[in-house]
Order: C-alpha cells, then sequence, then structure tokens
C-alpha cells in the first residue's frame, strides 16, 4: 500500500528515508535543537533511577549482609533483597501503561519519582532487612512507572532520525542517595510539557502544536503537524476504546507485541542483571574475598556499563536496532563462555588467581557487548512498533515482561549456582542468547528512522502479506 501525504504536504512522511533525502537541511542532529535535548535529559533521568538502583544494590549487598547475620546465612534473603525492587517494578510497569494514556506522560513521571525518592528513603533508614525489603518494593514500583514512561516520552517528543540515541553505615548512605536523581527529575518535569502526540490524542491541538514549533523549524513544523493529524483521524475512533484483550484480537498487533515482549525477555534471560546485581558477588566467588577489591572492581564494570551506553547511544541510530542486536548478542555468547571457562578452571583447584582473573575479564567483555547493544535496543523498539492508540498498554505489557524475567533471574541466580554450578549456570545463559540471535534475526524489524506510520505498515504487510492494502484488510474483516 501507497500511503497519501496529506493534503499540502511535501509528498514524504516526516523522519521518512524519502522525506529527509528530499530536504537534507531538516534533518535534525543530536545537538541541534537544546530544547529537544533538555526533553530527553529530563525524561531520561528515569532510566538512571533503574541504573544507579542496579548498580548500588550490587554493592551495598556486600555490606548488609555484614550488619544483618540473617542476611548473610541466607542466599534466598539476599536474592529477595535483589528481586524485590523487581516485583515492585512489575506491578508498577503493569499499571504505567495506563497511567501514561489515562494522566500523561509527565504526571506519570512526576509519580515515579515520588515513589522512587519513598523508597529510598525507606531503604537508607531501615532498622531490619525485611523494611529494607519494603523499601526496595517502593523503589521498584517507580522504576517500573518510569520504565515504561520514558522510553514513550522520549520517542514521541523526538525527531526520528535521532529517536533511537535519544531512547537508550556505608551501605545506607550508598541506597538513601537513589532519591537524589529522583528529586531532581522531579523539579525539572515540573517545567516541561507533554508529549505532543499525547496532547493530539487527547484533542489538545493548540497545546500540542506550540510545544512541536518549539522542536521543528518553520519549514518542517506542518509537515509534522498534518502527519499527526492523519494519525489521530484514523485512530480517534479507536484509542478509548482499547483493552488488554484487544492487543490479542489484531493479528499485526500481536506480531508487534511478539517482538517487542520477546526482546524485553531475552534481554533479562541473557544474564545481564545477573551481572549488574551481583557483580562483586561473582568477584567474590571467583576468589577475591576482600569487600573493598570486590567493590572496586564491580565499579570498574559499571563504568564501563555507562561507557558502552553513551556508545550505544550513537551506534543505534548509525549502526540500526537489528544489526546492533545481533552483534551485541554474539559478544554476550563469547563473554558466557569465557565466564563459564574461569569458574569450570576454578572448581578444579589449580590456578585460582589466575581463573579469578579470567572471570573479572568475562564480566567485562560481557558490559562493553552487552551496554551499547541489548541494554538499549529493546527500550527503544518497543517505543517505536505500536501505533499511537497501543503504545501505552503494549508498552506497559512488554514492560511487564522485562520486569518479570528479570525477577526469575534475580531470584534464582545464586540458588542455581549453588545447585549447578556457577560455571554451568553461566553455559544455560550462553545458551539462552544463542535463541536470542535466532530471534532477533527471524522476527525484528529494522526500525531506524522509520516514521511510526511506516512501522505500521511493517506489521500489516507481515501479516497480511506483501500484497496488503487497505481494500483487501477491510474484505478480510476483523481478525478471527
Amino acid at each position: 500500500m501507497t500511503i497519501q501525504p496529506s493534503p499540502g504536504s511535501s509528498g514524504f512522511l516526516p523522519g521518512s528515508s524519502g522525506y529527509l533525502d528530499m530536504f537534507p537541511e531538516r534533518r535534525m542532529s543530536y545537538f541541534s535543537n537544546s530544547y529537544v535535548i533538555g526533553l530527553t535529559v529530563a525524561a531520561g533521568i528515569g532510566g538512571l533511577l533503574f541504573g544507579y538502583d542496579t548498580g548500588v544494590i550490587s554493592g551495598a549487598l556486600l555490606y548488609i549482609k555484614d550488619e544483618f547475620e540473617v542476611v548473610n546465612q541466607s542466599s534466598f534473603l539476599q536474592e529477595t533483597i535483589v528481586s524485590m525492587a523487581l516485583v515492585g517494578a512489575i506491578i508498577g510497569a503493569a499499571g504505567g501503561g495506563w497511567i501514561n494514556d489515562a494522566y500523561g506522560r509527565k504526571k506519570a513521571t512526576l509519580l515515579a519519582d515520588v515513589v522512587f525518592a519513598a523508597g529510598s528513603i525507606v531503604m537508607a533508614a531501615a532498622p531490619n532487612p525485611y523494611v529494607l525489603i519494603l523499601g526496595r518494593l517502593f523503589v521498584g514500583l517507580g522504576v517500573g512507572i518510569a520504565s515504561v514512561t520514558a522510553p514513550v516520552y522520549i520517542a514521541e517528543a523526538s525527531p526520528s532520525e535521532v529517536r533511537g540515541g535519544l531512547v537508550p553505615g556505608t551501605w545506607r548512605w550508598m541506597v538513601g542517595v537513589a532519591a537524589v536523581p529522583a528529586v531532581i527529575q522531579f523539579c525539572i518535569m515540573l517545567c516541561l510539557p507533554e508529549s505532543p502526540r499525547w496532547l493530539f490524542m487527547k484533542d489538545n491541538k493548540a497545546k500540542a502544536i506550540a510545544i512541536l514549533s518549539k522542536i521543528y523549524d518553520v519549514a518542517r513544523l506542518q509537515d509534522e503537524i498534518d502527519h499527526l493529524s492523519i494519525t489521530e483521524e484514523e485512530e480517534c475512533q479507536k484509542r478509548n476504546d482499547v483493552k488488554i484483550s484487544d492487543v490479542f484480537k489484531s493479528k499485526e498487533i500481536r506480531l508487534a507485541f511478539l517482538v517487542g515482549a520477546g526482546l524485553q525477555a531475552f534481554q533479562q534471560f541473557t544474564g545481564i542483571n545477573t551481572v549488574m546485581y551481583y557483580s562483586p558477588t561473582i568477584v567474590q566467588m571467583a576468589g577475591f574475598s576482600s569487600n573493598q577489591l570486590a567493590l572496586l572492581l564491580s565499579l570498574v564494570i559499571a563504568a564501563m556499563n555507562a561507557a558502552g551506553t553513551v556508545l550505544g547511544i550513537y551506534l543505534i541510530d548509525h549502526f540500526g536496532r537489528k544489526k546492533l542486536a545481533i552483534s551485541s548478542l554474539a559478544g554476550v555468547i563469547a563473554s558466557l563462555f569465557i565466564l563459564a571457562g574461569a569458574f569450570f578452571g576454578k572448581s578444579s583447584g589449580s590456578s585460582n588467581e589466575l581463573y579469578g582473573w579470567i572471570a573479572v575479564l568475562g564480566l567485562a567483555l560481557y558490559i562493553a557487548c552487552f551496554s551499547p547493544g541489548m541494554g538499549p535496543v529493546p527500550w527503544t523498539v518497543n517505543s517505536e512498533i505500536y501505533p499511537e492508540q497501543y503504545r501505552g498498554i503494549c508498552g506497559g505489557m512488554s514492560a511487564t515482561v522485562n520486569w518479570i524475567s528479570n525477577l526469575i533471574v534475580a531470584q534464582t541466580f545464586l540458588s542455581i549456582a549453588e545447585a549447578v554450578g556457577t560455571g554451568s549456570t553461566f553455559l544455560m545463559l550462553a545458551g539462552i542468547a544463542v535463541l536470542a540471535v535466532v530471534f532477533v534475526i527471524m522476527y525484528v524489524p529494522e526500525t531506524m528512522g522509520l516514521a511510526f506510520v511506516e512501522v505500521e505498515q511493517i506489521w500489516k504487510e507481515r501479516a497480511w502479506g506483501s500484497s496488503y492494502n487497505t481494500e483487501s484488510l477491510l474484505e478480510q474483516g476483523n481478525d478471527k
């Protein structure tokens, strides 16, 4: 089907390759508009909330075990302290899609900040591990809501050609300071506007146009308004009635959700948060008994994660989502084999120190490969692949899949490692990563630089065949 431009438009969809090839002067770079950068930085702090909490709990856990003997004696309690945030994240993500659609991206972000900050304060003041677990639950609620909101807000407020890169004691201070970015984001978000797409969806077009005028220059502004108007006219009859069951009634939406949820599940089952949550513990398991040395090495790994994420911002809009995911997974598979080999070698009883350093090398390589690719790609793809009326609910559902998968991995890693050995556990993760490569190759489309309506066309053609057109779809009727 050829997508028809609106009357008076240039004939190409804003953000599509044809449009920007014809009008290269309208192509935007990452730093060409300070307003877009401000929106993205503020919304992106939502990712920092989880990133900081993930990194800090791995180090804080070493000291928590020292303070609370009951924690030190129970792998299950250690897993629960880590994974209770994921229980909260599951709940937050499950409700986050509805909150986003009902109250807007801005209010959802503000709510996430308040809940996250409250949880951080509870953790910092916890007199026992059970209050600490309660604080972790609140932190997770905030993270879950933010995980749905931030990618959608960024995707809807940024031009398509840069959309991907813009989306990517002691322990008491460590967990308590986690409230700082939430407070900062809350203050900044009070001064920022709502997503223009959401405002269009709620029939507040004047305000949406005022916001768009700060993002685009005059030459491109009318095209973006025309594009949004077309989208709204096509979807206005559907958006208010969308329910979870509707996702599974439409063949093309089912396909999109399969890809989005599948990427989120594979992100977790390839072991990223095993590495992030337990990196100091893994370093100790590899033979480095000092808390301080284990924490230092894990901080180096966390720094590599941050650097890799910055690299991913560049690569995702230049290398493409699909290629980036495949190359990332290839490196993950290699690093997991190195980790498995290090722990098998250590268990043989020879050259323990050497195998300990090999394990650290494997951890570092894992992060170096994962962070620029499989870290940002699932979230970026999920912010792009759903039609407007399904974006909130499908984004929330796929994020819920992510957090459930995260919970399963975090809650079972130490127990599985104790049961079958750490080396065998890493081999299991490597096998899952191989399946992830097959999944990406077979099912994940390339969405780099495409307008939202062009992505919708991909699913329609996959669902109904390459000869799909509007007339034939109407003849087939609703998918049974």
